[in-house]
């Protein structure tokens, strides 16, 4: 990457995304709302974000929290009204910020139209619209699916159709049918259905679910065997990245994107390799402005099942870090900061420390971490106040996402309730389940966060510690973790030269305690040290870097000097710049 600037409008935003049903509660029903999103404008705004992404907020039967879309041209009721969404798109226009929507085209709802039509003959013209197969046999006559493939929410991909007498296939929950992208007529439906019509409204780009797995491998062959207790088994490797994927975004393109200042940021699973996430992501071939690469969020997640926390050490990710930092070197490519979503645990309790005495040292570490990285930076709604994920205590009874719950019951069905082994699922839940995220917003200390006043309460626990971290306390509180949050955005907008496109040097990767990198922009250079413990540690500053000025720590400024001082307390971030001006 050349020390030039390409000033897109979507390289140096600051994208916040909110998730509909926890973030404000307008209208007493204990679920969030259109409204509520847009009665809390000001407040995104004053934080200094540009884009806001707002989750599926489509008409859906809910299994999976939206992401089962039964009419994109429809607005959830409980969420408002499509008239709600013009005036949310109106609203932002005015503040001078942009708004994205989910683009959820792997799959609809069992519900919507396309598949009720698909599913009520072979004969149909929807038939194709979704990936149906026969039955295969066993030797014994035994109907089996068409192949051994596990949903992401275990269990089989395929469900039975008694009606047909075929399977359809479901990477997600039963009730999330795949759509068949290699339907011409399909690709059309989808292209103004999911996306002309919100473009048309105004809305500036899209979050593109699943991006990589429309195609798929046309061949449908069993999944290898990793896990022999299962029948069904991962099989990414044959729906990821499918032999027409880059076909497929392209035409997106031509038809569609390119009629409009159109952003997409591309959700990229099981997809490495940093030669393959280019050919999302290069400017020249147009398929998608950026992408979440998931190496970062998928630390400590297990091998064969993810609900199987695995121990981590700082290194790891430290070297993802510098691999998607330094991918775009020399490229037309563009990469993303961001370390929490809607399908993550809470930032602060996988990657620092949630304990009551370093949890706000370990969300401004994390802060200054996030907004010194290259790429467009994305925050999660609750992340600039420190949300921490939900309580060690909480029971499986308090949980309500379907992938972790569906998993608890598989596990305690398989292992016969071992009390060892349920306690392990419980313990990843409680670091990794979607459960961490989607508790609803903490606004205040009053009854259920201030997220709603209905008396019976949110649709989701709240969680315990509400009254000590909420918004309302840290808005005109200097040292809180939100004020933190909205300095380093002015900081990274005011420094975006080296901030936002500068080059990535890490340091000592192999040291287990601290993490040390460099940026660089023109002659601008930045240090950026970071102790990732409970106890000091030393730092040495490169010795090329030579005239460094303290500019910014968690701990405050009143030891600022000159860059000389290298030891840092428990989860310490500092930045030093020399070369620009203070």
């Amino acid at each position: 990457m050349a020390d030039n600037l390409d000033r897109v409008w979507w390289k140096d935003g600051v994208v916040y995304q909110i998730y509909p049903a926890s973030f404000k509660d307008s209208n007493g029903d204990g679920l969030g709302d259109i409204p509520g999103i847009i009665s809390k404008l000001d407040y995104i705004q004053n934080l200094g974000v540009d884009i806001i992404w707002v989750s599926p907020m489509f008409e859906s039967p809910q299994i999976d929290m939206g992401y089962d879309v039964s009419n994109y041209e429809e607005v959830y009721p409980p969420y408002g009204t499509v008239k709600d969404m013009e005036n949310l798109i109106e609203a932002c226009h005015k503040r001078g910020m942009r708004l994205v929507l989910d683009l959820v085209v792997n799959h609809t709802s069992d519900q919507h139209a396309w598949f009720k039509e698909s599913r009520s003959s072979k004969d149909n013209p929807k038939r194709d619209w979704y990936i149906w197969k026969p039955p295969r046999y066993a030797e014994d006559g035994t109907r089996l699916p068409p192949t051994n493939w596990r949903s992401y929410f275990s269990g089989s991909a395929w469900e039975y159709d008694e009606h047909t007498n075929e399977y359809y296939l479901h990477l997600f929950a039963k009730e999330m049918p795949d759509l068949n992208w290699e339907s011409e007529e399909c690709r059309e439906a989808i292209y103004d259905s999911a996306m002309r019509f919100w473009l048309d409204k105004g809305v500036d780009g899209f979050r593109v679910d699943c991006v990589n797995m429309y195609s798929k491998s046309t061949d449908f062959l069993d999944a290898p065997i990793v896990d022999s207790r299962f029948y069904e088994q991962p099989a990414w490797c044959y729906y990821a990245n499918g032999p027409r994927m880059h076909e497929f975004l392209r035409e997106m393109n031509e038809k569609v994107l390119n009629r409009y200042d159109a952003m997409t940021v591309g959700e990229l699973p099981h997809t490495p390799d940093p030669k393959r996430v280019l050919d999302y992501v290069g400017r020249k071939d147009k398929q998608l402005s950026m992408v979440f690469q998931f190496d970062i969020v998928d630390i400590g997640q297990g091998g064969t099942h993810k609900y199987h926390f695995e121990e981590w050490k700082l290194p790891v990710l430290k070297k993802i870090v510098e691999k998607w930092q330094r991918f775009i070197e020399g490229t037309d490519g563009w990469t993303t900061s961001f370390c929490e979503n809607h399908d993550q645990g809470r930032s602060i309790s996988r990657f620092a420390s949630d304990a009551p005495e370093y949890r706000v040292l370990s969300g401004k570490m994390l802060s200054l971490m996030m907004c010194s990285l290259t790429g467009t930076l994305f925050i999660y709604q609750g992340q600039e106040i420190g949300m921490i994920n939900v309580p060690k205590d909480w029971p499986i009874d308090y949980y309500q996402d379907i992938e972790s719950v569906n998993f608890y019951k598989l596990m305690a069905a398989k292992t016969n309730n071992d009390p060892e082994e349920m306690a392990y699922v419980m313990r990843s839940l409680q670091t990794l389940s979607r459960d961490n995220a989607r508790i609803p917003m903490q606004w205040d200390d009053s009854p259920y966060a201030g997220f709603t006043e209905r008396k019976e309460g949110a649709w989701a626990h709240v969680h315990d510690l509400y009254p000590e971290i909420n918004v309302a306390k840290q808005l005109d509180d200097p040292k809180s973790t939100l004020s933190f949050w909205k300095d380093m955005i002015h900081f990274r907008k005011q420094h975006s030269e080296v901030l936002v496109h500068g080059k990535f040097e890490a340091c000592d990767i192999e040291n287990e305690k601290t993490f040390v990198f460099v940026k660089r922009f023109g002659g601008k250079r930045v240090v950026v040290t970071l102790n990732f413990s409970n106890e000091e540690q030393e730092v040495v500053l490169p010795e090329h870097e030579k005239g460094l000025e303290f500019m910014v720590g968690n701990y405050g400024n009143e030891e600022g000097g000159k860059g000389e001082r290298t030891r840092l307390r428990p989860w310490e971030g500092r930045l030093y710049m020399a070369g620009g001006e203070a």
